[in-house]
């Protein structure tokens, strides 16, 4: 395997029948490394090529103030040219394990919305975030009971968030239904939330 600093192997699970056979880096930077593999998969023994890019675990959470609204940032997305409202998320730093993974969220939520939780943080599970191209996991968190912290936000100097704004539980459902609310990962979080029985 040909790979640089801090890239990840995908785990081999050759029980079940999945097996890397090839793996080169084609690009690498702080956030994300990008990889061509040939894989061994159940129905496909000789291997499949694939690019693959390997992204470290992401926290998301949703902020939820005592009288029940929710906040949501405004940030801007290079990627598609626009701005989006969505749920406080980033990348968990270093090793990932429980601790880490809740660190990340607390941490997003003052950095991105301001807020700190005075209430319960959460766990609602992960999810991938686009399986047919990454194996990115964002593990998904509800902070109750947030508040605004004394130091307020501190953006990182690679994002630019436009505004935070609250909404009701019927304004996200609106917002979504309209598609205004248009980022995977608070969709995700929206639609956990919901199955548990959690949006208030």
């Amino acid at each position: 395997m040909t790979a640089g600093s801090g890239c990840r192997e995908a785990p081999a699970r050759p029980e079940l029948g999945w097996h890397t056979l090839e793996s080169r880096i084609l690009c690498e930077t702080p956030h994300l490394q990008v990889f061509c593999e040939r894989v061994a998969t159940p129905s496909r023994p000789g291997g499949v090529e694939w690019v693959v890019a390997r992204r470290r675990a992401a926290a998301v959470v949703a902020p939820r103030t005592a009288a029940g609204k929710y906040l949501l940032v405004r940030q801007e997305r290079v990627a598609v040219r626009r701005a989006l409202w969505e749920f406080p998320a980033g990348q968990v730093d270093g090793e990932v394990n429980p601790e880490a993974i809740r660190a990340t969220a607390l941490r997003e939520l003052g950095e991105e919305a301001g807020v700190a939780c005075r209430g319960e943080l959460v766990s609602l599970g992960a999810f991938y975030s686009s399986a047919g191209f990454t194996d990115e996991q964002a593990h998904l968190f509800l902070a109750t009971d947030v508040a605004p912290r004394a130091e307020g936000s501190a953006h990182d100097e690679h994002e630019v968030i436009l505004g935070v704004g609250e909404f009701s539980a019927g304004d996200l459902r609106r917002m979504i239904a309209a598609g205004e609310v248009a980022d995977a990962n608070t969709l995700a979080l929206f639609a956990r939330l919901t199955a548990r029985g959690l949006l208030e």
